[in-house]
């Protein structure tokens, strides 16, 4: 929670500097190899690296506690103790009162060995970055998915290195090693006809037609019980939208917005919409023509034919004219328009075209 605090108040080329030093880099190479960590988690803490906007800088983490103690006392500071430092209920203070003194009566030069072990994890943890990178570039298609006939090229090492990144590159909290090799052995092998998901506190990954997606975790709305079109009575959970006081609608939270923007060449002839549209989603039953005179089409087989992965099918924004009680379809998301909402060859100009556009949709 500090560092998320501090990153978000760190402007464009600020540095942030602390003063972490030698026996802090030693009690953390020791919580981390007590978690079982990789390399990442071992090389423990960088001198230098990237942080929110700008950096995070430890110019101080090759001296000893002792030595910069000694400095600042020797400058007439005085020496402020938290009281919390000796509380060994925490790991790190544990680690510091009971564990590091006998490790120094054994081995003195404990911190600054462990400091420079540290120093070439960093170096291993750099060269397997780059090699994700790479393995990224090759298993990657458009729109930051993973090609899983790709990925099964890679050893099983380079497969979990590449989804490590991949994981961290879209925003997703790092998954534990369980579920981890969940992704890359579960999803793969899952029958052909099946939606598989692997779900872990911050994040999940999906398979859709041999891709993996990454999603943070349940921001859609999950397919719910459905009443059958002709049982239905009630319009589930839509909500009204006076477009024309505001052209801007939210949909909720990890869900983004609709907006209704002017555009030449937009599909949409706001001469036809009722002055008070109703957004929803996906009942059951939907039914709309893309083109004046064409057949009603079941929305649920366009969305099929769009090749959409099915919980984005569920989590549409709908719109619908809310003029008659079977709530004809104006638009799904920013996909598809419904004919008579539909600017055409008759249409005066361009002057009432517009364009609903979905921002900060699930990702």
């Amino acid at each position: 929670m500090r560092y998320e605090a501090l990153g978000q108040g760190l402007r464009r080329n600020e540095w942030l500097l602390t003063a972490h030093h030698e026996d802090d880099q030693l009690e953390t190479l020791l919580l981390q190899l007590m978690r079982g960590a990789g390399v990442a988690g071992l090389a423990a803490m960088p001198r230098d690296t990237v942080f929110g906007s700008g950096r995070l800088v430890r110019p101080v983490l090759h001296e000893s506690r002792a030595a910069l103690e000694a400095f600042v006392r020797a400058r007439g500071f005085s020496w402020v103790e938290d009281d919390s430092n000796v509380d060994e209920r925490f790991d790190r203070n544990y680690l510091r009162r009971r564990v590091l003194p006998v490790l120094r009566e054994r081995w003195p030069a404990a911190a600054r060995v462990a400091s420079r072990s540290a120093s070439h994890l960093g170096e291993a943890r750099a060269l397997i970055e780059a090699l994700a990178v790479e393995d990224l570039a090759r298993v990657s298609v458009e729109g930051g998915l993973i090609e899983l006939s790709t990925l099964a090229k890679l050893d099983a090492a380079r497969q979990r290195n590449v989804l490590r990144h991949w994981l961290q590159t879209r925003g997703l909290a790092m998954p534990d090693a369980v579920h981890l090799e969940r992704i890359r052995v579960e999803l793969a092998a899952a029958r052909a006809d099946a939606n598989p998901i692997v779900r872990w506190t911050g994040g999940e990954v999906r398979r859709f037609r041999g891709r993996l997606y990454a999603l943070r975790g349940p921001s859609m709305r999950e397919p719910a019980t459905r009443k059958s079109a002709t049982n239905a009575t009630t319009p589930r959970d839509r909500q009204a939208w006076r477009w024309r006081t505001t052209r801007r609608f939210e949909l909720g939270e990890g869900r983004g917005v609709l907006r209704l923007v002017a555009d030449a060449q937009g599909p949409l002839n706001a001469e036809t919409l009722p002055a008070v549209l109703w957004v929803g989603v996906r009942e059951g039953g939907e039914k709309l023509a893309l083109e004046p005179g064409g057949p009603r089409r079941a929305l649920k087989e366009l969305l099929r034919v769009a090749t959409l992965p099915p919980w984005e099918r569920e989590a549409l924004p709908i719109v619908f004219d809310g003029k008659t009680p079977a709530a004809a379809v104006v638009a799904v998301a920013d996909l598809l328009v419904a004919a008579p909402f539909r600017v055409t060859v008759s249409s005066k100009g361009a002057k009432g075209r517009l364009r609903l556009v979905w921002e900060g949709r699930f990702c």
